[in-house]
Parts: C-alpha cells; sequence; structure tokens
C-alpha cells in the first residue's frame, strides 16, 4: 500500500507537521474572540465597542459559579475552594473484591493486581444504581487505566523484568466497582456482584462492525479475527443512552517490540507510529506484542471499547465501524430523529476531528446491540469562514478506492488516519476531551498543544504557531434542535490557554487556564475544564476550572481544583444530583495521597463535595 508516510512518534506532541497552508489570522482571531465577547451581554457588548465597562460588570458577579476562586500555585497538595471537601476515594492498589489482598508495593504480582484497582486512573463514570432500603445512593464508578509506569516499582526494584511486565498489564485496562453514599461519604462495597477487572492479561473483546473477522485482524491466537485479548491505553471515553460505557484505546504503538515479518503493514504502522521505538518490554515476554511473531496484533488495537457495567459476566466489544486511531472521548450525541452521533479526538498533533453517525435509531427499550456497528464514520475539515465539512470515510467514494490501497470498508477503518490524509481533513492541535452542552446541544472541543506548528500552518481553526497553552473550539450544530447527523456545522473559537491570551478584563488572576484536555458539563452547561502540562507550558499546576457557555460569564473561566505536583486532572464527572464532582488524579508526586515513606505515589479517584451538601459549582 503507498501512503503519504511521516516517522510518527510515542508522543503525542512531537508529530511531524503535515502540510496545510493557511494566511496570518490574526484579524480572523479578533473578530471570532470579539462574536463571543458580543454574546456575554451588555458588559461585553461595551467592551468590543471600546466603552468603559460599568463597575456592576467588571467582578464576580458575571459568573453563576458560586465558588471562590483559588490560587494558583505548585505544592504537593490537592486544593478545593473554602466550603469544599475532597475524599480520597480509590486509590491504585485498593481493593475491589472481599478476597482482594493488602497492597503491598514490596511485594507486587500480577495475580495480587488483577483483585486491585489499577495503575493511572483516567475516565470516570458514574452509573446510577436504585436507592437502598436506607435510600443511600449507590452507583458504579466506572474507570479507566491508562498506562503503567516505573514508579509503580520504586518500592520493589528488585523485582523481575518478568514479573513486572505481568504486574504492568494487570494494571492496564478498566474497573468497575460499586460505591454508596452514606452519612455524606462515598464508600466502596466490595462484596457488589458487579466489581469486576478488565485487563489485557485475561479478559477477552469481541470485534464487531465492519472491520470484523477481516484477514488484517487474524492472529495465531485468534484465526477468525473476531476475539481480542483486553484492551491498552485507555483515555476518555463516554456513556450511552442505553447504559453502556465507551473506553477509548489512545496510545496503542508504545506497547509492540520488534519489527513485522508482513511488510505490507509497513505503511500502516508507521502512520501510527509503531516501530523499533517502543515504551515496554512487553515483546518480550508475551508473543503477542512481537511483531516478528504476531505481525497483524496492533490492528487490533486503536478502537473504541462498549462496556455493559451492570452485567459482570458481559463480553465487552470493540466497535470497529467508530474507526481506528488514538481515540480520546467518545461522546454521545442524539439527532432530532433518533440516530447517535458519537464524537472522537485523535490525540496526537496534527491529527483529526472524528465523529460516527449511526444508520439505526435509537429508542428506549428496543435493542441497540448493533447501533454502533452500521454508520458512516467522518472526519472534520474546518474552513476558514467557520464553517465544518463533515467528510464520510466510505470505500468507493472518492480517493478511498483501490487504486489508493483500500480493498474495502474494514480497510478504510483500520487504517482510518490515512484515509482522512486523503480526503483532506484538517490537522489540529491535538484535539482530546469533548463535551455535550445538555441545552443547545453545542459541542467543546478541547486542543490541548501543539509546539510543532509553524506560521504558515496556521489556520482559523488552530490559530496559533507553535501552540503552547492549547485552546478549546466550540461546534454548533444547524438547527434549533442541533442536528448532530447533518454533514456541516458551524465552529467559534471559545477561548483560549495561556495567560492573557482571552483579553478578558473580569477575568481572575487565576482564571487563565493551560493546556485544556478534558472536558465536561454540568447539568447546568457550565464547561469543566481539566488540563494535562500546564506545568511545564506555564509554571503552574494542572488544574480544574469552570466557566459558564452562554450568559455574561460566558468563558469567564474560574480556577476550581489545584492538583499535587507532577499530577494530571483527568475524567471530571457529576454524580447525578449534582452534589459529588469525581475526579480521577493521575501520576501526582511528593508522596500523595499517602504521604507514607512505605508507599509509592498513588494515581486516586477523588470525590469533591460541598461541605453544606449543596450542588457543586453553585
Amino acid at each position: 500500500m503507498n501512503s503519504k508516510k511521516a516517522p510518527f512518534p510515542e508522543t503525542e506532541d512531537e508529530a511531524i507537521p503535515r502540510q496545510h497552508s493557511g494566511p496570518s489570522l490574526a484579524k480572523l482571531l479578533n473578530q471570532r474572540l470579539s462574536r463571543r465577547h458580543l454574546l456575554r451581554g451588555g458588559a461585553a457588548v461595551a467592551l468590543s465597542a471600546g466603552l468603559p465597562i460599568p463597575l456592576s460588570a467588571a467582578n464576580s458577579t458575571l459568573s453563576s459559579l458560586g465558588f471562590g476562586e483559588i490560587p494558583h500555585g505548585l505544592d504537593t497538595q490537592l486544593h478545593v475552594p473554602e466550603g469544599y471537601q475532597s475524599q480520597v476515594l480509590l486509590r491504585w492498589g485498593d481493593p475491589l473484591f472481599s478476597d482482594s489482598p493488602v497492597f503491598n508495593p514490596a511485594q507486587q504480582t500480577a495475580a495480587a493486581q488483577q483483585r486491585q484497582f489499577g495503575y493511572n486512573c483516567d475516565f470516570i463514570a458514574f452509573m446510577p444504581l436504585p436507592a437502598d432500603k436506607r435510600n443511600h445512593q449507590r452507583g458504579l464508578l466506572c474507570v479507566s487505566h491508562e498506562y503503567s509506569s516505573s514508579r509503580m516499582f520504586a518500592h520493589s526494584p528488585r523485582l523481575s523484568a518478568e514479573t513486572r511486565t505481568g504486574v504492568e498489564l494487570a494494571s492496564h485496562g478498566h474497573s468497575v466497582v460499586e460505591i454508596r453514599l452514606q452519612r455524606a461519604a462515598w464508600t466502596v462495597v466490595t462484596n457488589s456482584p458487579y466489581n469486576r477487572r478488565i485487563s489485557p492479561l485475561d479478559t477477552w473483546m469481541r470485534l464487531a462492525g465492519p472491520a470484523a473477522g477481516h484477514p488484517r485482524l487474524r492472529t495465531m491466537a485468534d484465526p477468525g479475527g473476531t476475539r481480542v485479548l483486553g484492551t491498552l491505553n485507555n483515555c476518555a471515553g463516554g456513556t450511552t443512552p442505553w447504559g453502556t460505557v465507551l473506553i477509548c484505546e489512545e496510545n496503542f504503538q508504545a506497547y509492540f517490540g520488534g519489527i513485522a515479518t508482513e511488510h505490507s503493514e509497513q505503511d500502516n504502522y508507521e502512520r501510527y507510529g509503531i516501530g523499533p521505538r517502543h515504551r515496554y518490554r512487553w515483546a518480550r515476554f508475551h508473543p503477542r506484542f512481537d511483531l516478528a511473531q504476531e505481525p497483524r496484533e496492533p490492528n487490533r488495537f486503536g478502537w473504541v471499547v462498549e462496556i455493559d457495567p451492570y452485567d459482570a459476566s458481559s463480553m465487552p466489544v470493540k466497535r470497529t465501524a467508530l474507526g481506528r486511531f488514538k481515540h480520546e472521548s467518545a461522546t454521545v450525541a442524539l439527532a432530532p430523529d433518533g440516530r447517535v452521533v458519537v464524537y472522537s479526538g485523535d490525540d496526537q498533533a496534527f491529527e483529526y476531528l472524528y465523529k460516527f453517525v449511526s444508520h439505526g435509531r435509537y429508542a428506549a427499550g428496543a435493542d441497540t446491540g448493533r447501533l454502533l456497528d452500521e454508520g458512516v464514520l467522518h472526519v472534520a475539515r474546518f474552513n476558514e469562514d467557520g464553517g465544518i465539512q463533515w467528510l464520510p470515510l466510505i470505500y468507493g467514494r472518492g480517493p478511498l478506492s483501490k487504486e489508493n490501497g483500500f480493498a474495502s470498508q474494514a480497510e478504510v477503518l483500520i487504517e482510518t488516519r490515512r484515509a482522512a490524509d486523503l480526503l483532506g481533513a484538517t490537522p489540529m492541535d491535538r484535539p482530546e476531551g469533548i463535551s455535550l452542552q445538555p441545552d443547545n446541544g453545542r459541542i467543546y472541543l478541547a486542543l490541548t498543544k501543539n509546539h510543532a506548528r509553524a506560521p504558515w500552518q496556521r489556520n482559523g481553526a488552530n490559530p496559533h504557531a507553535v501552540n503552547r497553552y492549547g485552546h478549546i473550539l466550540e461546534i454548533i450544530p444547524p438547527g434549533e434542535d442541533a442536528d448532530h447527523a447533518t454533514t456541516e456545522a458551524h465552529w467559534e473559537i471559545f477561548a483560549l490557554g495561556g495567560e492573557g491570551a482571552n483579553n478578558l478584563p473580569e477575568l481572575g488572576p487565576a482564571g487563565w487556564f493551560a493546556c485544556p484536555d478534558n472536558l465536561a458539563c454540568d447539568a447546568r452547561g457550565r464547561l469543566w475544564i481539566a488540563s494535562d502540562g500546564a506545568t511545564s507550558a506555564s509554571g503552574i499546576a494542572d488544574s480544574l476550572w469552570a466557566c459558564d457557555t452562554l450568559g455574561p460569564g460566558r468563558a469567564l473561566s474560574r480556577h476550581f481544583l489545584r492538583a499535587p505536583k507532577s499530577a494530571e486532572v483527568t475524567g471530571p464527572c457529576f454524580s447525578p444530583d449534582q452534589r459529588t464532582l469525581f475526579l480521577s488524579i493521575q501520576h501526582p508526586g511528593g508522596g500523595w495521597p499517602d504521604f507514607n515513606p512505605g508507599m509509592p505515589a498513588r494515581p486516586a479517584v477523588v470525590a469533591i463535595q460541598r461541605r453544606d451538601g449543596g450542588k457543586i459549582g453553585d
């Protein structure tokens, strides 16, 4: 297969830029930010007209947020506003089952890790359960475990390489655990029949959709190409209206070693960064990660996995119709006619934004088993006039043909990146978190950063050369009913990262953010922004900010939570009553949260509540 080649490295920020020219866009950027101000009400109108801002407008009354902003900083503690409290709910190594062994960082084993909470928690979904007889609030906390790290073995330096590999494998995947609110504190129910650890060691998954069974997905262990052992590098995800969880396989390229004997996959693997450089040593002990022994195994990763959290015996399903790339987010929206739309970013510099539109229509109580297997995947082209064209990735249409090396729709999906290249999609500045505004159906997209964009590569949707601080786009589907299934939409710049970038006089001293990553909208439509990389970009801790999306407080972000040093904030998720905010604190430093010399720093899920029991943010 002939394809446009570029050496894609293991980290998301160092991609080699592909050609995408554009004019100087300072004027266009100012126009778009001015339009954003106009939407904020009278004070913004005065600002855009060059008039003085009334004193009553230039203060916190513009925002619907009721908490006092915390300052920027960098230390070993987790900080929340006055009137709030944080609870460490689940740490790496905590028991998930009544027979789970006690966590011992000096004597780790794969078997123990299989019964414990995994490492580097990321995406969180809270799936409600009926209240118990005492009216205690209950739910299933579904948490992805993105990747392992050498930090895990700081207290066990003599573990053999083979044992470490087993622990690393077991620490990946996903945890499902029942939690219960009792006397204003959440507790883990270790004897719950719902609890489950999903890992690459022992969890079989079914392949479904157009690529299932294709020869390029067949291996010695799975000659039919219909089953895969486990899931890798699960980052942000999503939930469906029918009560399942979608988890995304992101940097899957880092796990494979050796040299593929099948040269037919060479261009495919180069496009995904699979090559001689790799982060893990798993290929030494597990043949399926050795390209010389299983040259097609990487094609079985990079998908979206659907999990039924309410059935611990159910087999997860990899939905190949949603494409194969470094998925970040699988945010679900419903079109007015009931079709299911799934938005997902490809988390690497100069990659693309996608959406899948189902053929079938969702109806409560109807069979949903194939809704995510039959439909059309689209990739976004952002035009300078503020329009978006959603380009369908359909075999036989345009350049997606035999002449360009595609033999079927399955191959278009296996090589989603190359197909999107050929269609002329817009390379973005690391598309990551995606959130749906519940009131008006608008979509918010975090573009974390891109150190490699040159001045001649700027475009309206990615206006900065050397984008160190990232930005957030607002995507507006057409029509009053927000039709997500159409092939056109509109985009606006919602907010820019970096101090002073948004020219908002009302912004507090810690209100500016850097490197937006995961996003979440609360029930009032306010946007919550978690960061990844703010320390290296701006010298501040990674944090959580919040802002209104409508009204006078639109885009006026306020600093809510500050993570311990070295940590990333991920997976913001609200309980249905909006009185608890769950967050993952990933790869913390400074011994957090135990501060015990006998314990390493541990990634953990925290629960944030107001001390008076009120709703978060109000």
